[in-house]
């Protein structure tokens, strides 16, 4: 059964105000470096927030786009922009001019609130947009643009919440867009209260004493929930840092700051054990680490296990449905499997013609439960084609086994067809990831002179690189040793760094750009 709000619901009083009814006013609420918030200096500092926007006259159901660091403003100006009723957009702060030039088109934001450091950006971005977004500067450098330092100086620190409806829009998130444009999801105050209690406190079960620390930054749903929304609705604690992270970095924040909870990525997994200190560093604070936004490689889940002896869970989620909802539990993990359904949200695997298939074989997923997100914004034909009733239908592709474990197969539009037979890229990933001298891979088609579709491999090597032609000759040899002949790359590209879309996804459509010219016939 999913979590059913009240008719007038607003999730900044669910995750934050409430806090402070409770008497947890006084309680850390995050940590940055060597400072510290409680919940009752964060709502202040939303209430703060709340009243600048309504002096910019900003007003309920619009749209504020958010372009923060992670840092306390981030937190104030989220919860601030809820308290008003007016909806969230998050966006990367470092998207360069063009793509935010499109973005500012297709998001039409009222409000756009900047750091002084991408200021010049932004600006550059709003001026040659249509409709010309007003810019909110937080920092010392504000131009000649509102400074929001100076505004929030002048309003008092109280605010009294308009009273949303649970159906209401309250913050957008962006698919992953690995083959093209992202899309913008838009998330119902309901969404997040649902998910919180089914996933976070009652799979999961985020606790009072637990303290967060995410890879990925809170502009992405995934951290967005796990660093932020779900240890604040248990009264816990979030550290954020601005940086780029390093495992260096994540290393000495989690040695520093000893967080329970580690929210990871597979490319940061990957970085941690490759780490030539790893056997040497300290992650015995933590209860357990999750994993989410590509599949995990079970070798790279034993290795993470066996270095570190921590639990690692793999799960899955999309922003139509928020968050994840199909996961691996700390008292029940199963290595190379996603783990079973959350309870509350209900999954089907089926065929293209919507019949379930059998246990073990791969469909497509269905899903449905009460994080589905609202729809996609000025998109109607694919919200037709993948919201069907209460179900959202995406382009994953999993099985189930007879015990109710979910297994990845990829996705539908990566899914290649070589030489009659179908391929999921997924496979030979995994594949290749066993090999020790593969830091992480991707494989996608790239058609040869003669018109077909072959497997390509771009692979960033482990230290120290062997010479690329020895190294490509020996990956086809493994693969070729392990699964079907017609799945070994014809090509194993080797590349300092896989690109990456703005949520951090290895960017597939760029990969097949990248490919050589002179690829071959056979």
């Amino acid at each position: 059964m999913s979590f059913r709000p009240p008719e007038r619901f607003n999730i900044a009083d669910y995750f934050l105000d409430d806090r402070v009814r409770e008497g947890r006013g006084d309680r850390v609420a995050l940590v940055v470096g060597d400072e510290t918030r409680t919940y009752a200096e964060v709502e202040a500092a939303a209430n703060r927030f709340a009243n600048v926007l309504a002096g910019l006259d900003v007003r309920p159901e619009e749209r504020v786009m958010i372009a923060l660091p992670d840092g306390p403003e981030w937190v104030a100006a989220c919860f601030g922009t809820l308290k008003l009723g007016a909806v969230v957009v998050m966006v990367n702060p470092h998207l360069k001019p063009d793509g935010l030039t499109a973005l500012f088109e297709y998001v039409r934001p009222r409000l756009v609130v900047v750091g002084d450091g991408v200021r010049e950006a932004f600006e550059d971005a709003a001026a040659r947009a249509e409709r010309r977004p007003d810019l909110l500067v937080v920092g010392e450098d504000a131009g000649s643009r509102p400074r929001y330092e100076n505004l929030a100086a002048a309003v008092p620190d109280r605010f009294r919440n308009v009273p949303t409806h649970r159906d209401d829009p309250a913050i957008w998130l962006f698919s992953g867009g690995t083959t093209g444009l992202p899309k913008g999801v838009v998330q119902s105050h309901a969404s997040f209260a649902n998910t919180t209690e089914l996933y976070a406190k009652a799979a999961l079960g985020y606790g009072a004493d637990d303290r967060t620390l995410a890879v990925p930054k809170l502009y992405f749903g995934y951290a967005t929930g796990s660093n932020l929304l779900f240890p604040f609705a248990v009264g816990a604690s979030a550290v954020l840092f601005p940086e780029h992270p390093t495992a260096e970095l994540l290393f000495e924040l989690i040695e520093r700051h000893r967080p329970t909870i580690l929210v990871n990525v597979p490319t940061m997994v990957s970085q941690m054990v490759g780490h030539p200190a790893a056997a040497q560093r300290d992650l015995s604070s933590l209860r357990f680490a999750t994993s989410a936004g590509e599949a995990l490689p079970v070798s790279l889940y034993h290795r993470w296990k066996e270095l570190f002896g921590v639990e690692l869970l793999d799960g899955l989620g999309t922003a139509e449905m928020w968050h994840i909802f199909v996961t691996n539990r700390p008292d029940d993990v199963r290595p190379g499997t996603l783990g079973r359904v959350v309870d509350g949200f209900e999954i089907r695997v089926r065929d293209d013609d919507g019949n379930d298939v059998p246990a073990g074989q791969p469909g497509k997923l269905w899903v449905r439960g009460g994080s589905r997100a609202i729809g996609y914004w000025r998109d109607m034909p694919r919200c037709q084609e993948a919201f069907r009733g209460a179900w959202f239908v995406g382009g994953d592709l999993v099985s189930r086994d007879a015990a109710g474990y979910v297994t990845y197969c990829g996705r539908g539009d990566d899914v290649l067809k070589v030489g009659g037979k179908w391929l999921a890229p997924q496979e030979v990933e995994s594949c290749l990831a066993r090999h020790p001298a593969v830091r992480e891979c991707a494989v996608v088609g790239v058609e040869s002179a003669a018109g077909l579709t072959k497997p390509y491999a771009f692979v960033v090597a482990a230290p120290p690189p062997p010479p690329p032609g020895e190294l490509e000759e020996a990956l086809k040899r493994h693969v070729l040793d392990q699964l079907e002949a017609y799945k070994h790359p014809r090509r194993v590209i080797v590349v300092s760094e896989l690109p990456r879309t703005h949520l951090g996804k290895i960017d597939r459509g760029a990969l097949k750009r990248l490919a050589p010219a002179d690829s071959p016939a056979e």
